[in-house]
């Protein structure tokens, strides 16, 4: 049998903890309550307004059916301001003016923390890890609810 520090699942969920505590950690020294997923959905939603939740799920790679408790929080955090659609049952999204100015203010910690997840590699190293992570996650594209990820 395999140790679990040969399998790339048991890996992967490790650097994905560690990842959301590192981004915890660069976050609270900005006074902002954001998580990993709402950032996402922050920056989707400054890059393409007027998307519905559906779609911003997809974006983000997360689950259609819990999306709107994310949407929710952010609405509450006056983040985002969600419309009904022209079809009543999709709720189009778009940043506030709040949410524009949380996106700069966190900016640098996000960047920040970024780093700090790579800093146990050489540059080349983050290169070629960066270049391998998306290389498998677009080969598992069928296995995925999201849409497909184009490295």
């Amino acid at each position: 049998m395999k140790k679990l520090t040969d399998m790339p699942g048991h890996l992967a969920r490790r650097f994905q903890q560690t990842a959301v505590a590192v981004f915890a950690v660069e976050m609270k020294k900005t006074g902002r309550d954001l998580t990993p997923v709402q950032y996402a959905a922050l920056v989707t939603l400054f890059e393409k307004p007027g998307i519905d939740q559906a779609t911003l799920a997809g974006l983000i790679a997360y689950d259609r059916t819990t999306i709107g408790g994310v949407v929710d929080r952010l609405v509450r955090k006056g983040l985002v301001r969600r419309e009904v659609g022209i079809d009543r049952r999709a709720r189009i999204l778009h940043l506030t003016e709040e949410g524009n100015g949380a996106l700069n203010a966190v900016s640098t910690a996000v960047e920040t923390a970024q780093s700090v997840m790579l800093e146990g590699l050489k540059p080349d190293e983050r290169d070629e890890l960066m270049h391998l992570l998306g290389k498998a996650i677009a080969s598992l594209n069928d296995y995925s609810r999201a849409k497909p990820f184009v490295p």
